[in-house]
């Protein structure tokens, strides 16, 4: 990994850490896409079975994940860091 790839590591890392720091809680939709965006970043491409009928979180989840679908795990990151900078902006931090 060259130094612009450490540097950007280093970055999400620090936005993963302050997303769970903002004064207000983000919505549900906001949450979903930052969730997404951290599993794709760190993952990749979804790679679990879609939970059963009745665990509507966890569906929700997956679906969020899932249409991260194809996203390189750099965009992923680059735009996980660029959604959090503005979530800490909106609801502070």
């Amino acid at each position: 990994m060259d130094d612009g790839g450490i540097r950007e590591m280093a970055k999400f890392d620090t936005a993963a850490a302050e997303v769970k720091q903002l004064k207000a809680k983000p919505t549900d939709e906001e949450m979903l896409q930052v969730y997404s965006l951290f599993k794709q970043a760190s993952v990749g491409n979804v790679n679990t079975d879609r939970p059963g009928m009745f665990d509507f979180t966890g569906k929700a989840k997956w679906d969020a994940w899932n249409k991260q679908k194809g996203k390189s795990k750099e965009d992923a990151t680059n735009e996980y860091i660029n959604l959090v900078e503005q979530l800490k902006q909106k609801y502070g931090f």
